[in-house]
């Protein structure tokens, strides 16, 4: 956690008929991550992209895959996307008990990919205890998961806090990424309350200029990170 921002542009929102130059435009722009959102259409009441489209990827950018599934079944799954090359795979804490969702860690390390577990907003970060010390990342969902382009949730910034104090009181630093509504208005909110990674989608590829959207996000986010960290040594 407190790491230099990061944004991982989310390609729900790019342009699926011209996707490989808006992989090349975000990779140019200084991009962490490809987010690439997977919807199964029962955990949430959605359907987008699978396997396939993350195999293409894994061609078509050196960027790091950051693969979200949004299903109900990971475990089964799972063995797909990191054979596929996905690079962090993120799990939702809602369909896995405390057991699974050690397993579905373990898994994924196994495979040489790095975890993550996700929280929806009324989810408790509590969850995460038996297995934050393990994660390489925690998904705080600042928007209840299945579309792009909702409105951030207020008070999403306040359980970011929370997951990064969590984390802290067990030893472990797992990057803190915030998915939902995030942009130049939110994106400091968040940051500066502990969070690493922003995915963003419609405030970058919906921009004039994707590119320029995608930078000024990322400085306005490590500035308040900054600003935070330098109010937390004086106090």
């Amino acid at each position: 956690m407190f790491e230099p921002v990061k944004i991982a542009p989310s390609i729900l929102s790019a342009d699926f008929m011209n996707l490989g130059r808006d992989i090349a435009l975000i990779e140019e722009a200084g991009a962490g991550y490809v987010h690439v959102d997977v919807m199964d259409g029962h955990f949430v009441p959605n359907l987008t992209m699978g396997v396939p489209i993350v195999r293409q990827l894994k061609k078509a950018t050196a960027l790091p895959l950051d693969v979200h599934l949004m299903i109900d079944n990971p475990l089964e799954q799972l063995p797909w996307f990191l054979d596929a090359g996905a690079d962090l795979v993120t799990v939702h804490a809602e369909v896995l008990d405390a057991d699974g969702l050690a397993r579905a860690v373990a898994s994924i390390h196994a495979a040489g990919a790095k975890a993550a577990v996700s929280l929806k907003p009324r989810t408790a970060p509590g969850v995460l205890a038996p297995v934050v010390a393990d994660l390489d990342m925690v998904l705080v969902m600042s928007v209840e998961p299945g579309f792009s382009g909702q409105s951030y949730i207020e008070g999403s910034e306040e359980k970011v806090a929370r997951v990064a104090a969590l984390a802290r009181s067990v030893g472990a630093s797992p990057l803190i990424q915030v998915d939902g509504g995030i942009g130049m208005a939110t994106a400091p909110l968040v940051a500066a309350s502990g969070a690493d990674v922003l995915v963003c989608g419609n405030a970058v590829f919906a921009a004039e200029d994707p590119a320029r959207a995608l930078a000024g996000i990322a400085a306005t986010a490590e500035q308040a990170r900054l600003s935070s960290l330098a109010a937390r040594k004086e106090a």
